[in-house]
């Protein structure tokens, strides 16, 4: 597998792998992704911010799709809880991620996850932050499993309810 930024050409197939994801979430019941959100036009302006990635296989297929920030989220800054590292402080966001519906349930977010944890430990950034659907079980367990911690709720820009959670980095020692 091979993760990297997105290119204009690639938003057709990315959005292919975010519409089966809201198909697959509306299917579970959960409203997450219902309201025309995320867009075409949101992936073109995550390609434009080079914010955009997209997962490859052995053959060069799209097969999942994510966006990564080390920029602040303005929702991050009211929690109703509390964040593990001060929200002053740098930190990486990973949102909208997706996995092709052939390739679910192969660790294919984890792999994301990870290469995204090894980035931000080479930039001395301790902190990735992320949010998810409170009907989101699949999401809520896989960040559990590796190792990020329940810190609260917060509100995104369209006043929806999001559980948020974070995971310090461990920084290599130099």
């Amino acid at each position: 597998m091979k993760i990297q930024h997105a290119t204009l050409s690639d938003v057709p197939k990315i959005m292919e792998i975010i519409n089966d994801a809201k198909i697959y979430l509306a299917s579970l019941g959960i409203d997450q992704w219902q309201n025309g959100y995320p867009n075409a036009e949101q992936i073109e302006n995550d390609i434009n911010n080079a914010e955009s990635y997209v997962v490859l296989d052995d053959t060069s297929t799209i097969i999942a799709t994510t966006m990564f920030t080390t920029r602040k989220e303005p929702t991050y800054k009211i929690i109703k809880g509390n964040w593990l590292i001060n929200e002053n402080e740098q930190y990486g966001v990973i949102h909208r991620l997706a996995t092709g519906k052939n390739y679910r349930k192969n660790g294919i977010a984890q792999v994301v996850f990870e290469h995204f944890h090894e980035y931000l430990q080479q930039q001395n950034i301790e902190s990735l932050k992320i949010d998810t659907h409170e009907e989101n079980l699949g999401m809520q367990s896989l960040v559990k499993k590796i190792g990020y911690q329940y810190c609260g709720v917060i509100y995104t820009s369209y006043g929806d309810k999001r559980l948020a959670f974070e995971k310090v980095i461990t920084l290599n020692s130099k």
